[in-house]
């Protein structure tokens, strides 16, 4: 377990009260989001079934330079890249509503960014 001060306990103290509020259904599975330091992450989640349905990451999006592959996922542009691409996942598994899982984040910067381009890509919540 974390340390009692840190942001991360607090976090997931807070994670925590939103999942007692919301769980993924098959017709509205759950839309998770984790955010580190260097990268976002984006699960759809049929928490019925205790399933991923899809998933995308920024670890996918690397830039090639000097024949190596240059991860760049700490920033608001990466996580709108990461947001469009979970929601043409969802589309094409046939998800076209979720719930938001914001993960115990302020819902603003990368979170807020990935929220926008997946709602702009087509998925509803």
């Amino acid at each position: 377990m974390l340390t009692k001060d840190s942001k991360n306990a607090t976090r997931e103290k807070i994670h925590t009260r939103i999942r007692k509020k919301i769980a993924g259904t098959t017709e509205r599975p759950r839309l998770n989001i984790f955010r580190s330091v260097s990268h976002i992450y984006a699960q759809v989640i049929d928490d019925s079934k205790h399933a991923t349905v899809v998933s995308a990451s920024s670890l996918e999006f690397g830039k090639e330079k000097d024949g190596k592959k240059h991860v760049t996922g700490g920033n608001v542009a990466s996580a709108k890249q990461v947001g469009k691409t979970i929601a043409e996942r969802a589309k094409a598994a046939g998800i076209d509503k979720v719930v938001f899982d914001r993960g115990g984040y302020l819902y603003h910067g990368r979170i807020k960014a990935l929220a926008e381009a997946a709602r702009e890509a087509g998925l509803q919540f």
